[in-house]
């Protein structure tokens, strides 16, 4: 309060002194008085526009609140007039990866690094801008160069941890992060990172008391709710994982939440632009903001009790490869309700070159009617999923002209695959539904090979002699198979509009090492 006084004292006597009207509006941001800083920093500008600080903290104001395209075009102003603006250059740095936009970032931050070569806030920004580029080992380095000049820094012993976790360097990842909590014990994001390196580790109790720790600091902590969810399901406690995928989707894309719009792939407006048909909104209304149809549970059974569970878990336990396919897997009830779920909620987040979207349960496909059928799966089945948690699970939706999922495996013990969208959509009963190969894929082999590596894939195969076993489309037909069998989505033809577009549901259960 004495700066606000003093620089007010000031302006009194020289209402035009620009350098004040900005320190003023610094001021201002820092009270969380956001509109008083705007206005003071854009009184100070137009006072004297070629005040590169006056731009340079107008962006500060604008990022604070999350107004990212003008904290960018605030930042740039500053450094036209300033080109050796260290400061302006990171925070035009840490604002263009809010956005998502990488290497622009990097760019920016590497600039003030070239100016400073001490700025430590710069070597810690390109330290996470790696991390999610998925460089672990150069974040590593960056974020060491930070902790040599603050060795008892929170944040960035924390972020080292993470980096180190990457890396699969467990013991030291640990030893990182309760550094960073011992160093700062109300640091919500080390409790976080210590809980995914304990996760990896295997101990999940340890885990989830760590991931909820850090939300007893930080609440709107999302991503620390999405990998509690994880921990849960792990732990066979799937309604309750989900319910934490639920608040991690609500803070991730909730009204209110600042987003960037969707990617602007051909197949994903397409969708889009039907979906809005089908909501009945406007034809520019957004979709990237979160809309939940019903999920809710039902009061009946999910899981059809009327299958010859006897036969089916006979035919697994001796068929080699193990493939079963159950038909009328769901309910009526609890088909009809998954379709309206998935067509009436905007989960569709991930865009696939093949011409399909994805939902994850962080999307928001974490609904308490599929943790019923993720749990009334396992109690039906004993004899396939035995002491099996959920690890994972998704939903794909089609584009009925465009291909499908390529040639890959999973990493799990057990995959559940079952078909949603009406028959009367499929033009070809004799496809579009799955291919399974008779070939596992080598223990050896390491995720991005069994999962990515088509070419790899099919030599082994013609090595191997395999055979393909194809399982056309039905709706509400599940196919359970090792997850380890490489498969494929078989060619799709199905009638253009909204509800014909193909939707598979994915149930991963038991690690693949235990199968």
């Amino acid at each position: 309060m004495q700066a606000e006084e003093l620089y007010r004292q000031v302006l009194a006597q020289r209402p035009d002194f620009a350098e004040v009207h900005i320190n003023l509006g610094a001021v201002h941001m820092f009270q969380g008085r956001f509109d008083a800083a705007m206005a003071a920093c854009q009184r100070g500008i137009a006072l004297k526009p070629d005040y590169a600080k006056g731009h340079y903290h107008l962006g500060d104001v604008f990022a604070v609140q999350g107004r990212l395209d003008e904290a960018e075009k605030a930042y740039r102003a500053a450094l036209v007039l300033r080109h050796n603006y260290a400061e302006a250059h990171n925070n035009l740095g840490n604002v263009l990866m809010r956005q998502g936009r990488l290497e622009d970032a990097l760019a920016s931050l590497r600039r003030a690094l070239v100016i400073r070569p001490d700025f430590v806030e710069a070597y810690s920004s390109i330290g996470h801008i790696l991390l999610q580029q998925n460089e672990p080992a150069e974040a590593e380095a960056a974020f060491r160069r930070a902790l040599a000049a603050k060795p008892n820094s929170a944040d960035i012993l924390s972020s080292l941890g993470a980096a180190l976790g990457n890396q699969g360097r467990l013991a030291e990842a640990e030893e990182v992060c309760n550094r960073a909590i011992a160093a700062r014990p109300d640091y919500a994001s080390a409790h976080h990172n210590l809980g995914n390196v304990l996760k990896e580790k295997g101990d999940l109790a340890a885990a989830e008391t760590c991931y909820r720790k850090a939300l007893s600091l930080k609440a709107d902590f999302a991503e620390a709710h999405r990998q509690l969810g994880t921990v849960l399901c792990q732990t066979g406690r799937v309604a309750e994982g989900f319910a934490a995928f639920g608040r991690h989707a609500a803070l991730a894309y909730g009204a209110g939440t600042t987003l960037r719009p969707g990617p602007t792939v051909t197949h994903k407006l397409e969708h889009d632009r039907e979906q809005r048909a089908y909501l009945g909104v406007a034809e520019d209304a957004a979709l990237e903001n979160l809309r939940l149809a019903d999920g809710g549970r039902l009061t009946g059974a999910a899981v059809n009790p009327h299958n010859k569970v006897a036969e089916i878990e006979r035919q697994w336990q001796e068929s080699r490869p193990q493939i079963v396919t159950i038909d009328e897997l769901l309910t009526f009830e609890a088909l009809e309700k998954l379709r309206r779920f998935c067509w009436g909620s905007t989960i569709w987040r991930a865009v696939y070159e093949g011409g399909y979207l994805g939902a994850m349960p962080e999307h928001g496909f974490a609904s308490p009617l599929l943790a019923q059928i993720a749990e009334e799966l396992r109690e039906r089945y004993p004899a396939i999923f035995a002491d099996h948690p959920l690890l994972h699970c998704w939903a794909f939706k089609y584009d009925s002209g465009l291909n499908g999922i390529k040639l890959h495996a999973d990493f799990a013990a057990v995959n559940v695959n079952f078909w949603i969208t009406p028959d009367e959509a499929n033009l070809d009963p004799a496809s579009g539904g799955l291919i399974v190969w008779d070939r596992a894929a080598p223990l050896d082999w390491d995720f991005m090979k069994y999962n990515t590596a088509e070419k790899e894939i099919r030599d082994f195969l013609a090595r191997e002699g395999a055979k393909p076993v194809t399982i056309p489309y039905r709706a509400n037909r599940a196919v359970i198979f090792d997850s380890d069998l490489f498969h494929q989505t078989d060619a799709i033809h199905f009638k253009p509009g909204y509800e014909n577009r193909r939707i598979n549901v994915t149930l991963l259960y038991g690690r693949r090492e235990r199968a």
